[in-house]
């Protein structure tokens, strides 16, 4: 509830999440379904300015071309007395230029809605579907890629910073998607197939141990 998810919302159903049967005192644990609990944990653990990301494992009830039961997120989490909307939009703008290796980048914010911020944004990044092919940098087209917005003033009072002092943003996004993105694959379901052939296709060493700046899996 720190992140302000309500009791009854829809994030807690069983249809979206892998509950655990409950233990002796009758809770239920669960596989975390997106990576912002860090957000929490970070503000609980240490006081303003914060600036963390954080990549991880997710686990969510869900399996075709672009769903898998788990997957990589990484998010991002500033809180400072000035942090702005400005920051966050120059921050997803340079990340993407580097990403997709374009030196322009245009990009379309739109109003959504997260219960952990307020207000909340999807993103989408300028492209083009000629022949089948992805391109980014060009075309009349739009594609998501991640979810951002200011931290929720609920959370901040949660964890127990004053709203009125500071404020933040945060964005998520999934790894393996904008992986696929990036390299025009069709499904997601070989990332985790183990075919070294495939692997090797697109450059990713099979039996390379992970490390904190190289790999996630392990």
């Amino acid at each position: 509830t720190k992140l302000n998810f309500p009791v009854g919302h829809p994030a807690r159903e069983m249809h979206d999440t892998f509950f655990f049967a409950p233990d002796e005192n009758g809770e239920r644990k669960l596989l975390r379904t997106h990576t912002s609990p860090v957000q929490v944990r970070t503000m609980l653990a240490q006081q303003p300015p914060i600036r963390v990301i954080c990549p991880g494992r997710t686990y969510r009830n869900d399996s075709d071309q672009t769903h898998t039961p788990m997957f990589h997120q990484v998010e991002g989490l500033v809180i400072d007395k000035s942090a702005n909307l400005g920051h966050l939009k120059w921050i997803l703008e340079e990340f993407c230029k580097s990403f997709f290796e374009i030196d322009d980048v245009k990009m379309r914010f739109r109003p959504s809605f997260f219960p952990f911020t307020e207000p909340s944004m999807e993103v989408d990044i300028q492209c083009s579907r000629k022949g089948g092919e992805i391109r980014f940098g060009e075309g009349d087209d739009w594609l998501e890629i991640l979810g951002c917005g200011m931290v929720h003033p609920n959370v901040l009072r949660n964890c127990g910073l004053d709203p009125d002092v500071y404020q933040g943003f945060a964005w998520g996004m999934g790894i393996d998607r904008i992986a696929m993105l990036k390299y025009g694959m069709p499904d997601l379901r070989p990332f985790f197939e183990a075919d070294v052939r495939w692997l090797s296709h697109y450059g990713f060493r099979p039996l390379d141990l992970p490390t904190l700046t190289g790999g996630l899996s392990s």
